[in-house]
């Protein structure tokens, strides 16, 4: 079965993901956007698990925790009329899938605490406060617990002088502590205030109550000079592994299409800027700066993990001409011999420990470079209006439960959409041998020469004659000439019209 980016099924839009092996088996927890959503995170928590020795197979776990179960998100009757409150994404109809929750939940985190039960740490869209659930399995359903509070019982981040509490993170050590990491931080210096700032605690065994009240930790934009995080700032996303004796703090930044990570010999205080670990464009790797991106951009959040001995970052891209809709990958990563974590570079390959095979069918989806002829822009319909090529898909989203049980409705599937003059869509890498024909699968009002390239190494590799019908997906196919080895594949188009790109396949 193969496996490449994104891992999850091609309706799935699960962003901020954070993997943690309990028992034999990966878990991914994140939170859950819609597709063609109006806002974050409309959906309820969900899991994908799969086993450590296979992840070509992800395993849908199920809703694990509904908006409504937690007290301070109650449901609106259908019939109750919008308030500014509500930002737009009161549910349409009964049929919603979104419960009419009025808050969203954002970037949770999960551990296995003293007790043996597993807690999910969450916040609520725009709520100051730290929400906990239990559940006595990693993926079963969470049942709402508390709110992190002070020793005193006041709820942390009510009581005066508390800091904004978001994207919780949560970690125990060795030694038993448990720390607990929250708070984001202006993105630019006009933005300062004194309530949003890197922050770390500790719980006592209860999961729910401070042990150690918070202290700041990492450097905002405000207070970075001097310190090496220039330019890469704390924003939000707080993710923390142990490596070793030395503690790995995952972030994002303020230029927030990447992923940073820290160092320090203590998890608490003492870190110090690594670099970054992956951005959605590849910037930064080998020099690139934002114009040169190779994806349209917009925030990342994730973590790191190793699974059955290969280190991995989890992070997600942008689709649909929107930051609403997002969708969970995967990079292999390294250490050096210091410690350091050379970027990954964005690749289709996911967490195939290695090129694709490059024989067979694969979705057009899968790419990893996607530029127009204006190269990318911020992911958002006013900035790329229809001057670029995006992933979408046909019908609206659905819950694996909805396509297993209404057999009437065709499974959504992801395709590029609007391929112009110029425009480019990229996969690497594939292991090639003896490859001579190609094959693409489109639909559309375009005409002219489909090239065929491997722009890593600088070599023309094929072409095909592309006349697309409107109506209806075809196939076209052409010859090429690819050398036997590792090798990228980008599909570049030049002529008039525009055309979808849903498969291509290699023979």
């Amino acid at each position: 079965m193969s496996v490449f980016n994104p891992y999850l099924p091609s309706y799935e839009y699960i962003p901020d993901g954070e993997p943690h092996i309990f028992g034999e088996r990966v878990y991914v927890y994140g939170s859950h956007d819609r597709f063609n959503g109006a806002a974050f995170c409309l959906n309820d928590y969900v899991c994908y698990s799969a086993d450590i020795h296979d992840l070509s197979a992800w395993k849908y776990e199920g809703v694990i925790f509904r908006k409504e179960q937690d007290p301070r998100n109650q449901n609106i009757p259908a019939d109750a009329p919008e308030t500014p409150l509500m930002m737009g994404i009161k549910a349409e109809s009964p049929e919603d899938l979104n419960p009419r929750g009025i808050h969203a939940m954002y970037a949770p985190d999960v551990v296995r605490g003293h007790d043996g039960r597993f807690y999910l740490y969450y916040c609520l869209d725009c709520l100051p406060e730290i929400g906990v659930a239990v559940c006595v399995s990693p993926a079963g359903q969470y049942e709402f617990l508390g709110l992190v509070r002070h020793s005193d019982g006041a709820i942390l981040g009510d009581k005066d002088g508390d800091l904004i509490q978001f994207d919780p993170g949560v970690f125990i050590d060795d030694d038993k502590a448990i720390y607990l990491f929250s708070g984001n931080a202006p993105i630019k210096k006009e933005q300062a205030n004194d309530k949003q700032y890197s922050q770390v605690m500790q719980l006592h065994p209860d999961m729910l109550t401070l042990m150690v009240a918070p202290k700041k930790l990492l450097p905002s934009i405000m207070d970075s000079k001097g310190t090496g995080f220039e330019g890469h700032e704390f924003f939000e996303a707080s993710s923390i592994r142990k490596v070793g004796e030395k503690y790995y703090f995952v972030y994002s930044s303020v230029n927030s299409h990447e992923l940073c990570y820290a160092v320090s010999d203590c998890p608490d205080r003492g870190y110090w800027f690594g670099g970054t670990l992956v951005d959605i464009g590849d910037v930064y790797l080998d020099g690139r700066i934002t114009k040169e991106s190779v994806n349209c951009l917009g925030n990342t959040h994730g973590g790191i993990e190793n699974i059955n001995g290969t280190w991995y970052v989890f992070y997600h891209r942008q689709t649909n001409r929107t930051n609403f809709s997002r969708q969970a990958c995967a990079e292999e990563i390294h250490f050096d011999s210091e410690g350091r974590i050379r970027q990954a570079e964005v690749t289709s390959c996911g967490l195939n420990k290695g090129p694709l095979a490059g024989k067979g069918k694969y979705p057009a989806r899968i790419c990893c470079h996607l530029t127009g002829v204006k190269g990318t822009t911020f992911s958002h319909p006013l900035s790329m209006k229809m001057d670029f090529p995006y992933l979408t898909q046909d019908v609206p989203d659905i819950t694996p439960t909805q396509e297993t049980e209404d057999k009437d409705k065709s499974e959504p599937f992801q395709y590029i959409k609007n391929m112009a003059n110029g425009c480019t869509a990229g996969y690497k890498y594939f292991e090639f041998h003896n490859a001579k024909h190609i094959r693409v699968w489109i639909r559309g009002s375009a005409e002219g020469i489909l090239d065929i390239l491997d722009r890593v190494n600088g070599k023309a590799l094929g072409s095909i004659e592309l006349k697309s019908d409107a109506e209806h997906w075809q196939m076209l196919e052409g010859t090429v000439n690819i050398p036997d080895g590792k090798s990228a594949l980008y599909f570049t188009f030049r002529g008039a019209g525009t055309f979808d790109f849903q498969s291509f396949s290699i023979e």
